[in-house]
């Protein structure tokens, strides 16, 4: 079996996966804070994302393993990005 693996696609995927993990991080945000323009906007860029990537992927299965790492990477940077400090590190500290 021999796999012909285009980098370019590969990249391609690992990319718009990210972006698109990323995108969905800032809608699921988004939905939680009930913006809905915000939401609205970051749902549709969702979908114009994803469809790169299953297109990419669905032409041969070797690629479902970037759409996997570029998954990855967006979520974890975007979480990254929007973490916010924890109600205990930002309370203001008693005077003893």
């Amino acid at each position: 079996m021999h796999l012909a693996i285009n980098s370019l696609t590969a990249l391609g995927v690992v990319v718009a996966t990210a972006a698109t993990d990323a995108v969905y991080v800032m809608f699921s945000s988004a939905i939680a804070r009930q913006k809905r323009v915000p939401a609205a906007t970051w749902s549709s860029l969702w979908y114009l994302l994803s469809s790169f990537a299953v297109i990419s992927y669905t032409q041969d299965w070797i690629y479902v393993v970037f759409a996997a790492a570029g998954s990855w990477i967006g979520a974890y940077a975007s979480v990254t990005f929007i973490r916010r400090p924890n109600a205990a590190s930002s309370a203001p500290k008693e005077l003893s």
